[in-house]
């Protein structure tokens, strides 16, 4: 397995609606296409409270790009994303790192 770390930058004060549209919304397209969700983060204490943060199993990098080619081009997921955003994007940018397990990892 491999590991997709993501953190969305929100856009100030928008945190809260970016957490619902992956809470109400995201989610269920990822349910369409197999993307499997490890879990999903903020800060409680630390340096920045307006990221949001979430981690991807895997199985390859095959794996990988064609299913989040096929999320991110289905027509549905275009259009609820653009609903999301008619005041304006939510995030300003994301960071993405993918990360495979030290042999000592939980996770493998």
């Amino acid at each position: 397995m491999i590991y997709e770390l993501r953190v969305y930058h929100a856009v100030p004060g928008k945190l809260k609606a970016l957490s619902q549209r992956f809470g109400t919304t995201t989610l269920k397209f990822w349910d369409k296409h197999g993307i499997r969700q490890v879990g999903f983060w903020t800060t409680y204490i630390g340096e920045n409270n307006n990221d949001l943060y979430y981690l991807l199993e895997w199985k390859d990098l095959d794996e990988r790009e064609q299913k989040w080619d096929a999320f991110q081009n289905d027509p549905e997921w275009i259009h609820a994303r653009a609903l999301t955003e008619a005041d304006g994007p939510l995030y300003t940018h994301i960071t993405n790192m993918i990360l495979r397990p030290t042999s000592y990892s939980k996770l493998k």
